[in-house]
């Protein structure tokens, strides 16, 4: 610390990060669930493409996918694809 040397209170930025729009939910419907569920097969899909087709947020896809993952129903493979197991 003696190295570094104290520093000028004024050269430290601050900033304010006010949220604008809406929090994302973590709840996903089932209607939602279904969806990304029913685009998946034993082939591997570019999640983008998965977002894509849906029409739902990416952050709904990748709970979805993320559950999947979790309950050993769903395989990543390179090149950010996924299938079902």
């Amino acid at each position: 610390m003696e190295a570094i040397g104290g520093f000028d209170p004024r050269m430290v930025r601050q900033e304010s990060f006010d949220f604008v729009g809406e929090p994302v939910s973590s709840d996903v419907a089932e209607q939602e669930r279904a969806v990304v569920i029913g685009l998946l097969g034993p082939s591997a899909v570019p999640v983008d493409e998965l977002i894509r087709l849906s029409g739902l947020s990416p952050a709904v896809v990748q709970t979805v996918l993320l559950e999947l993952e979790l309950a050993g129903s769903l395989e990543r493979h390179a090149g950010g694809r996924v299938s079902l197991r």
